[in-house]
C-alpha cells in the first residue's frame, strides 16, 4: 500500500500498549490521585488477547511496519508476556521487536523475553537517588531492584540498554550528571527527555521543563560529548557521543524542538483503538474489526485509509488553540 500521510511521513514503527496497569504510580504520567484504587481500569475481556495483536501486527508489518515497540501501562504486569514476544518476532518483514519498562519485575523476565525474540529493552529510571526517584515514581520500588534487572538485562544479552531519564524542573534535574556518568561506564545509552504535556492528568507546566540545551550544556561541563547523526528518519532522539568515545547519550526534546515532521509512529491501545499522535484526542475501533473476523484485507484497508488521512503535529503547533484539546493518557498507550 502507498503509505504515506498528508505530510509525506510513511508509516514505519508501531508501539502496541498490552495494558493500562502499572505498578508505577509516576507523577508524570499516572499520578496517583487520579489513578488510585477506585481508578477502573480495563476488564481482562476489553483488553486485545494476544492472538488479536499478534494478527493486527501481521497486517501492519505486510502494510509497511517495520518496528514494533511493546508498552503500557507497564508491559511486564501483564501475564506470558514472553509468548506474545514470540509470535511477533517470527512476522516475516518485522526488523526490530523492543519493549519499554519501568524495570522493576525485569530481573525475573529479562531471560524469557531474550529467549523469546525480543531485540532491544528501554528501561525508565529518573534518578539513581532513593529519595528522587521515590518521588518520581511513587512506589515502595528501590533503585537497586532497577539496576538489578538491568544488569541481568545485560547479562542475558540486551546491550546497549537504553535508559529514559523525563527530566523535571524542581525535581530530578540534579540527577542528570550522576545518571549519565553511571551508565556511561557501563555502556548503556542514557536519554533525557523533556517533560511533556501528554495526557490531561500530570499537572504540566512550561515553568516546569528544562530545555534540551540546559540539559547538554551541564553534561557537556562535566562528561564532554558531541552530537551524532540519526541512525534513521523519524527517530526521536537527538544522537551525541562522548569524546573519549565511552559510549552515547540521546537528547529528546519534543516540547523545545518538535519533531513532528518526521513522525513515523502510530500506536495501538490495550483495547484495539489506534491513535495516529502521542498527542490524540480520539481512537480508531479496530477490536471489532478483529473480533468480528473481518477479513485482513478491510483491515488493512482501513489502516491505509487512516494514515493516508493523518496529519498530526501537534509539537508543532503547540499554542493557544491546542490548550483545552481533550489528549489520550500516556499511560494508556504508551509513550
Amino acid at each position: 500500500m502507498s503509505n504515506l500521510d498528508t505530510l509525506g511521513r510513511p508509516l514505519r514503527d508501531l508501539r502496541i500498549s498490552v495494558t493500562d496497569r502499572c505498578n508505577f504510580r509516576c507523577v508524570y504520567c499516572m499520578p496517583r490521585e487520579v489513578f488510585g484504587p477506585n481508578f477502573q481500569f480495563l476488564a481482562r475481556d476489553e483488553l486485545l488477547t494476544y492472538e488479536e495483536i499478534t494478527r493486527f501486527a501481521k497486517i501492519a508489518v505486510e502494510s509497511g511496519i517495520e518496528k514494533i515497540r511493546i508498552t503500557g501501562g507497564e508491559p511486564l504486569v501483564r501475564r506470558d508476556l514472553p509468548l506474545l514476544i514470540k509470535d511477533l518476532e517470527g512476522l516475516k518483514g518485522l526488523k526490530d521487536l523492543t519493549l519499554t519498562t519501568n524495570g522493576a519485575l525485569l530481573k525475573g523476565l529479562a531471560l524469557p523475553l531474550y529467549e523469546a525474540g525480543l531485540s532491544r529493552i528501554t528501561v525508565s529510571l529518573d534518578s539513581l537517588e532513593e529519595d528522587v526517584f521515590r518521588l518520581m515514581t511513587d512506589s515502595a520500588v528501590n533503585v537497586q531492584t532497577i539496576l538489578d534487572g538491568i544488569d541481568e538485562a545485560d547479562q542475558v544479552g540486551f546491550n546497549p540498554i537504553k535508559i529514559n531519564v523525563v527530566v523535571k524542573r524542581g525535581v530530578n534535574e540534579n540527577s542528570v550528571i550522576p545518571i549519565a556518568r553511571y551508565f556511561k561506564d557501563r555502556g548503556h545509552i542514557v536519554r533525557f527527555i523533556e517533560f511533556m504535556d501528554v495526557g490531561n492528568t500530570n499537572a504540566w507546566g512550561l515553568e516546569k521543563v528544562v530545555p534540551s540545551q540546559e540539559i547538554l550544556e551541564k553534561i557537556d561541563a562535566e562528561l564532554p560529548i558531541e552530537p551524532i547523526e540519526a541512525n534513521y528518519r523519524g527517530e526521536v532522539a537527538q544522537r551525541y557521543r562522548y569524546r573519549d568515545g565511552a559510549s552515547e547519550i540521546g537528547i529528546i526534546a519534543s516540547i523545545t524542538q518538535p519533531f513532528c515532521g518526521d513522525c513515523t509512529r502510530a500506536r495501538l491501545s490495550p483495547e484495539g483503538e489506534l491513535f495516529t499522535c502521542l498527542f490524540g484526542s480520539k481512537g480508531h475501533d479496530f477490536r471489532s474489526l478483529l473480533r468480528n473476523s473481518e477479513e485482513d484485507e478491510l483491515i488493512r484497508q482501513k489502516l491505509s485509509s487512516l494514515w493516508a488521512s493523518r496529519e498530526d503535529r501537534y509539537s508543532d503547533i503547540r499554542t493557544a488553540a491546542t490548550k483545552d484539546l481533550i489528549r489520550v493518557e500516556m499511560s494508556h498507550i504508551g509513550g
